[in-house]
């Protein structure tokens, strides 16, 4: 029997995995609906843009039609491979402030103040430029600069000191505001995923098994009504099914979509919809699958006169500087380069409320989309959405997709929607600047220079998409509403925990990788009791 049994190998639960299987007498069992992370493509960074199209690596998702986006429902990658998401993702390193983390303290999530939490950052982080108060460079995760960057990556970091902003070189330091290239979880030139960080260095270890093509069907307890326990889980494994008992504790990190989802489907959620689904109820817990939030993006696109952008990359050219050159050339770049946070005029504090990431190429439709021509691309986002949309049971089979009600721009005030315009008109100004006077061909999207903002809030509402930060739907707090406890405890059973991006309260100003393997070391030490 293994103590310990972790529901997908992504950027939480290959962490978890790691730190458990330390103490050699705990055994440790890591299920993974995905396949291993053979795919080539996921070890050459910019490969990323072949795995759009990979659906064997990706859960493929889609919402809802969204009533604010003309109705339009948007796709939601998500990793579904050895390493999650931080497999399919651009690796930009980020962590967002100080204050975001205070915030959650605030809201009762004990223990997960900026004092409580740093030290976690920096256990996880192996940063190239060496170790400070505010970086680690001791830990498993792999952090440094592009080995590659394209000219125009640099045109817009000129472009935004030429628009009054500073120049940053680190995000993660003591200012975050500014423009610069970001870092990224990359080991000599190589995507550094949490499964390569974590797994692959103990793949050997006698008491850790992992298995994937593991689909999960449900959690199963044990105990009367009110004193339930997780005692283990059931799941197909090439075409047979398979009830695994644990110990001591099972532990959900299978992201902001799936956790929930397997949450509702063993029981753990809100009665009625249960019930609908003919669920028996062992918890009725509200808000599972409540408090959604996600990063809204616009990208603005610009043609460029010169080809020097990656829209006609030779694959050829690519490849044999990647892999015969010592993983040197635009095989190591990220394609999201450089990047920006900015406090707009309508911030509520101190905090940056917009983030830039820009792309040597043109993106539409996250890349699915292939333009002629040659082309640049800013993405916009607004970093704290008042907006909150929730996850729904299509049914109680769990090989079912669940239904994502988004609910993108629906605030009560119009503020999300005020400030996606502010975000395109940000781009719009910066695209303008001289840095692009010797690239800048004609405007692809928005077609006109001249929109006002009427014109702006309708191609924010035909073009904007996610950014890829789904949190917040198993919320952890203080209050008995909550999923999780601030230890990451499920209210109203015993022996189960969901460890990743789901507990989250509230978005961080930045992308959200980092603070979800942070979470995964921290309840790692919750769960061994050394906190």
């Amino acid at each position: 029997m293994y103590d310990y049994i972790i529901i997908g190998a992504g950027s939480a639960g290959c962490v978890l995995a790691n730190r458990l299987s330390e103490d050699p007498s705990v055994k440790v069992l890591l299920l993974e609906a995905g396949p291993r992370d053979r795919n080539p493509f996921i070890h050459m960074p910019a490969g990323l843009a072949k795995l759009v199209t990979a659906k064997r690596v990706n859960w493929d998702y889609v919402t809802a039609p969204e009533p604010q986006l003309n109705g339009r429902t948007l796709w939601w990658p998500r990793g579904k491979v050895l390493g999650g998401s931080s497999s399919i993702n651009a690796m930009c390193y980020t962590r967002g402030v100080p204050s975001d983390y205070d915030g959650w303290a605030a809201q009762g999530a004990v223990g997960w103040d900026w004092a409580s939490v740093l030290p976690y950052f920096k256990r996880n982080e192996r940063n190239e430029r060496g170790g400070d108060a505010l970086h680690g460079n001791q830990g498993p995760l792999y952090v440094a600069d592009l080995r590659y960057s394209n000219p125009l990556s640099h045109a817009f970091i000129q472009a935004g000191t030429q628009a009054g902003h500073a120049h940053n070189r680190d995000f993660n330091g003591a200012q975050q505001q500014g423009f610069g290239l970001y870092q990224v979880t990359q080991k000599n030139g190589a995507r550094c995923s949490s499964a390569v960080a974590y797994l692959d260095p103990v793949r050997e270890r006698h008491n850790l098994t992992i298995v994937t093509g593991a689909h999960v069907n449900r959690i199963t307890f044990d105990g009367p009504a009110g004193a339930r326990r997780a005692n283990g889980v059931v799941f197909n494994s090439h075409g047979k099914s398979y009830h695994q008992p644990a110990a001591r504790e099972v532990l959900l990190s299978g992201g902001a979509l799936n956790s929930p989802q397997l949450l509702m489907l063993s029981g753990i959620g809100p009665a009625a919809q249960l019930r609908r689904h003919g669920i028996e109820v062992v918890t009725d817990a509200s808000q599972v699958g409540e408090n959604l939030q996600d990063h809204l993006d616009i990208c603005t696109l610009q043609h460029a006169t010169q080809r020097i952008t990656y829209d006609r990359l030779s694959d050829a050219k690519v490849a044999f500087d990647y892999y015969l050159r010592g993983h040197r050339g635009a095989g190591s770049s990220n394609i999201a380069e450089a990047g920006a946070f900015v406090r707009s005029r309508f911030a509520p504090d101190e905090r940056a409320d917009i983030q830039l990431h820009f792309v040597p190429a043109m993106l539409d439709d996250h890349g699915r989309h292939r333009l002629a021509g040659d082309g640049y691309t800013v993405h916009a986002c607004l970093l704290r959405p008042r907006s909150r949309g929730r996850l729904v049971l299509a049914s109680g089979r769990a090989g079912d997709k669940i239904r994502i009600e988004a609910n993108y721009l629906s605030d009560a005030e119009g503020f999300d929607l005020k400030m996606m315009v502010e975000c395109a008109k940000l781009s719009r100004e910066l695209l303008a600047q001289p840095a692009f006077d010797a690239y800048r061909g004609a405007p692809i999207f928005p077609a006109r220079n001249d929109l006002d903002d009427a014109g702006l809030v309708e191609f924010i509402r035909a073009k904007a998409e996610t950014i890829y930060h789904p949190i917040g739907t198993c919320r952890m707090g203080g209050d008995e509403a909550s999923v999780v406890d601030p230890q990451l405890r499920v209210r109203g059973v015993e022996g189960l925990r969901v460890v990743d991006a789901s507990v989250m309260p509230n978005l961080i100003g930045g992308n959200t990788n980092a603070p979800t393997m942070m979470i995964a070391e921290r309840a790692a030490d919750l769960i061994s009791g050394r906190i």
